[in-house]
């Protein structure tokens, strides 16, 4: 059971401030369609979009990446920026998704309790096209089993696939639908428990000449909460299906890690 305390509403209450403090200029908006148009953008590229001076571009991205709804990750010299679709989610769980499924309720009360701080990404050299950072309330053990586990992926993953794999170097992972048919498969590519999952990504949904990408997990402590990053490299021109599908993935994750209970819409496929 949840027990809601006041320090919660008011976290809660200021990080959904911040969201809509964001959206509210046209400018910001327009940043946050680029974006979703075209993912990791420098502020070169930024400054063409709006027409405005560097520094003029530079402080809406600040209140952008106060809010969560976008994250940066600097690769060599550059910084590039990326949509950050769950803090948008979160609040279609808490105000419009409970009129679609009212029974459920979800307890989404205990959402964001972590959107404290700008999120900045640490520094590698691969610059990745997708990017979704969100924060959860739980211990880094139980976070790296939600990802990895066959018992627990099938609550909150599309299709209701499971995770199978031996979390090493080089061996291979498959995530099976209920039938046993393989929705997702590849290589672990770097496993540290508790830190970070790399893999490749074959799509099983592609036949038999599928995409092959990768993606990552990081999970970095913060606090009480943990942060989660997603970073997908190598994606397709038209990889829209596969960003939506990340953040219904991962609001599910949050919200069976923090209220016990998944949400229902990422199992739709």
């Amino acid at each position: 059971m949840t027990i809601l305390t006041r320090d919660f509403f008011v976290t809660y209450s200021v990080a959904v401030d911040d969201v809509f403090k964001a959206l509210a200029d046209n400018s910001r908006r327009t940043l946050l369609d680029r974006l979703r148009e075209q993912d990791g953008q420098s502020l070169s590229e930024l400054e063409r979009v709006l027409g405005m001076t560097r520094f003029g571009v530079m402080k809406h991205l600040k209140v952008l990446e106060a809010a969560g709804l976008v994250v940066s990750r600097k690769v060599g010299r550059f910084k590039y920026h990326y949509l950050n679709a769950a803090p948008l989610q979160q609040v279609i769980d808490r105000w419009i998704e409970p009129l679609i499924q009212k029974p459920l309720a979800r307890a989404v009360l205990d959402l964001k309790a972590g959107l404290e701080g700008t999120a900045t990404m640490t520094t590698t050299n691969d610059k990745p096209d997708f990017v979704l950072q969100t924060y959860i309330r739980t211990t880094t053990a139980k976070l790296w089993d939600a990802l990895t586990s066959a018992e627990i992926t099938p609550h909150y993953n599309i299709q209701n696939a499971a995770f199978h794999g031996k979390l090493e170097k080089g061996e291979r992972y498959e995530q099976r639908r209920p039938d046993g048919s393989v929705m997702l498969s590849g290589e672990i590519l770097d496993a540290i428990p508790g830190e970070r999952l790399e893999m490749t990504f074959i799509p099983g949904w592609e036949g038999d000449n599928p995409h092959i990408s990768r993606c990552v997990y990081e999970i970095e402590v913060t606090g009480d909460v943990c942060k989660l990053t997603i970073l997908h490299f190598d994606l397709p021109a038209d990889a829209t299906g596969i960003h939506d599908g990340w953040s219904s993935i991962v609001a599910s994750l949050k919200s069976l890690l923090e209220t016990g209970r998944a949400l229902t819409f990422a199992n739709a496929g």
